[in-house]
């Protein structure tokens, strides 16, 4: 599913972001990547969508070599990645079921298609009575599903959850994991990317560790012992 073949990015002036790292994520897992501030994560979850380029090295998706990809791609490639991220980035001017129905009008999806596909998505993260309140009508949590409802319209193979719990409580944070956990169930893999040593802990599922940007442990059920 995910390859990351001695994979080295660097930026200017000698600042190294990650450095010759060798992964390989199989479909459907739940893996966590997790490390300090400043050590890769970052630079790991950029690469992965194509925010990045890798400076040396070669990233596959699918079978899909993304190390070079043309801009005109990106878009096709972000509809098979689904993001999620700390700080929402939800249109604060926008309902619910607005910022969800937006991810598709922007790709040209019809009408028809997008009245079907919102209200499943709403249900899949437990917000179809909240559809028409806006971002500032809706606490942390709820803010945080409605990123998710939007990360699954397009059904992505992957989702990439970068710090998505960061600005949550314990008891949203516990939500968020367990939705993320039922979305890994379907199918989709899904790609933790956080310093929480207590949710990646209580996961029990394959961890990755990045330190000054190098892949230091990978455990199929690890805990986090940075």
């Amino acid at each position: 599913m995910i390859r990351f073949k001695n994979v080295t990015k660097t930026y200017p002036p000698d600042v190294i972001g990650l450095r010759n790292v060798n992964l390989h994520i199989r479909p459907g897992e739940f893996v966590s990547i997790v490390g300090q501030s400043g050590t890769g994560k970052t630079t790991f979850c950029k690469l992965l969508i194509a925010e990045e380029r890798p400076t040396r090295g070669q990233i596959t998706i699918g079978g899909w070599d993304i190390s070079d990809i043309r801009q005109s791609e990106i878009p096709v490639l972000r509809r098979q990645i689904g993001v999620v991220f700390q700080d929402f980035k939800l249109l604060p001017k926008k309902t619910a079921r607005e910022n969800i129905a937006f991810a598709l009008e922007v790709c040209g999806v019809s009408h028809r298609d997008i009245r079907t596909v919102v209200p499943q998505a709403l249900k899949i993260v437990g917000l179809s009575s909240k559809a028409d309140r806006y971002p500032r009508q809706m606490s942390g949590g709820e803010q945080q599903r409605v990123v998710i409802a939007r990360s699954l319209v397009h059904r992505p193979k992957i989702i990439v959850a970068d710090e998505p719990t960061g600005n949550l409580d314990s008891l949203n944070t516990r939500e968020i994991i367990d939705l993320l956990k039922r979305i890994n169930r379907f199918g989709t893999t899904v790609v933790l990317v956080t310093h929480n040593r207590d949710v990646v802990n209580e996961l029990n599922r394959r961890v990755v560790t990045i330190d000054r940007g190098l892949v230091v442990s990978d455990q199929e059920e690890g805990k986090y012992v940075l």
